[in-house]
């Protein structure tokens, strides 16, 4: 399947269009069919391409950290980044430009980059200086979480902001550095009621992001935890909540509690 060299005025607007909306708003030339944007506010080149006016549509990536996370199959067309995708229709594409941008704003170490540019110029050497910059830090991370989760708790399906809560898997006191307190895969975006389980390990979640319940969580409580499939992780994920069931997981637990094998409907 051969696309447009040079691109058509119509494939080049589309492309324009397409990329202008989702963030990349700076062009950085043409190569071999494939125009290619940039943005100011997140990091890497998008490459976009077309057979026609009417599609199929590709885009090429060279965020090492977004191909991993964006669950689309990879194409076999030929280009520029790391990989490409196809696409039948330029909805499809807007789909996945959006979550481009959600995911290069919130690569693993774009919170820590935020975070050392609004600090660097503070003050550290008293008590309330330091939980300024904590509180900095924190507010940081849940923004770049509310960027990789799409303002949504994957478990219940929430969106109020107001309901959600940036979930630290290796708390904040306990990690070694500022690069892992705000590394995104050290967190989730739970709704309240989660989170407060969570963070007290009354519940945790395995491999798979299905939950665990601890034996002194009550039948009432258990029940009122709703929700809708288990997390979508990451080995960085997983090499965290590792950690949280044997170190906080397993205070509150007495007993291993079988896991559940159905999921609960939810009416929002």
């Amino acid at each position: 399947m051969m696309i447009e060299i040079p691109q058509s005025f119509v494939v080049r607007e589309e492309c324009e269009k397409a990329t202008w909306q989702n963030g990349f708003r700076r062009k950085v030339g043409e190569i071999e069919g494939w125009a290619g944007f940039a943005s100011t506010t997140v990091p890497g080149t998008i490459y976009l391409a077309a057979v026609g006016a009417r599609g199929p549509w590709f885009l090429a990536l060279d965020h090492a950290g977004v191909i991993g996370e964006l669950g689309s199959p990879v194409s076999e067309m030929p280009g520029p980044g790391l990989a490409r995708y196809a696409f039948e229709s330029l909805g499809r594409l807007y789909v996945v430009l959006e979550r481009t941008y959600q995911l290069a704003a919130s690569l693993p170490d774009a919170p820590l980059r935020e975070f050392q540019v609004k600090v660097a110029n503070l003050r550290k050497s008293t008590e309330a200086e330091r939980l300024v910059i904590q509180r900095i830090g924190q507010d940081v991370f849940r923004a770049c979480l509310m960027d990789y989760w799409q303002c949504r708790c994957p478990l219940t399906g929430i969106t109020d902001p107001a309901l959600l809560r940036a979930s630290h898997i290796v708390p904040w006191a306990q990690c070694d550095s500022d690069a892992e307190r705000l590394d995104i895969h050290n967190g989730l975006l739970l709704s309240a009621l989660w989170d407060a389980a969570f963070d007290r390990g009354l519940v945790t979640f395995n491999d798979e992001g299905e939950p665990q319940f601890a034996q002194a969580l009550s039948d009432e409580a258990r029940r009122a935890l709703l929700w809708q499939g288990p997390l979508p992780l990451t080995d960085g994920h997983r090499i965290r909540l590792a950690k949280h069931r044997t170190e906080v997981f397993a205070r509150q637990r007495n007993t291993e509690f079988p896991r559940l094998t159905t999921h609960p409907s939810i009416t929002l």
